[in-house]
């Protein structure tokens, strides 16, 4: 932030922030007696075009999730992925019956997962409101140890909403009869 692109980095944070805010990532609470808050920090990178030049300045919100506490902010953390046998089975089948395939990528997909759990940030830094509240947050971060099983959770009720059924040898494999 000290150097002279500093306006940059700024906008970009907010364009984070109101993300964060439009998504309804947490609400602004009264710490209670006993909870204690994550700290958050923010990750900066310069998205480049392939000729090298500046695409855009992106700033995210990262919870430093190394401090949540085993039981108390999470339980579970598993998440599946997918097997490399079922990708390559994919494919096969895909070019041997002349299909044609497309991928997707879900932006910012792990702030889309709904927590479970009761967890505590600090306000992030520039964006303090001058009071001692903290954020409750209701969908997940990235940093959170448990975002990856919270964005798997969401996106398999979406799917399964839409007719598809995971299937029992690769959970992540979704089949629509």
């Amino acid at each position: 932030m000290s150097n002279g692109e500093s306006d940059k980095w700024k906008e970009a944070m907010g364009k984070e922030m109101s993300a964060l805010h439009e998504n309804g990532t947490w609400e602004l609470v009264t710490l209670p007696k006993n909870a204690k808050p994550i700290q958050c920090k923010w990750v900066y990178r310069i998205k480049e075009n392939p000729d090298g030049s500046v695409d855009k300045y992106k700033a995210r919100l990262v919870i430093k999730g190394f401090n949540q506490r085993k039981g108390i902010d999470y339980s579970a953390t598993f998440s599946p992925v997918v097997k490399w046998e079922t990708i390559r089975s994919v494919i096969s089948v895909a070019a041997k019956e002349k299909m044609y395939m497309t991928q997707f990528d879900v932006s910012t997909a792990f702030l889309y997962g709904d927590l479970e759990e009761i967890i505590y940030m600090k306000q992030p830094e520039g964006f303090e409101d001058g009071t001692n509240r903290v954020c409750k947050l209701k969908k997940s971060l990235y940093g959170l140890k448990q975002a990856p099983r919270c964005w798997n959770r969401r996106f398999g009720k979406f799917l399964s909403n839409q007719g598809f059924q995971a299937s029992k040898e690769d959970p992540c494999l979704y089949v629509k009869k």
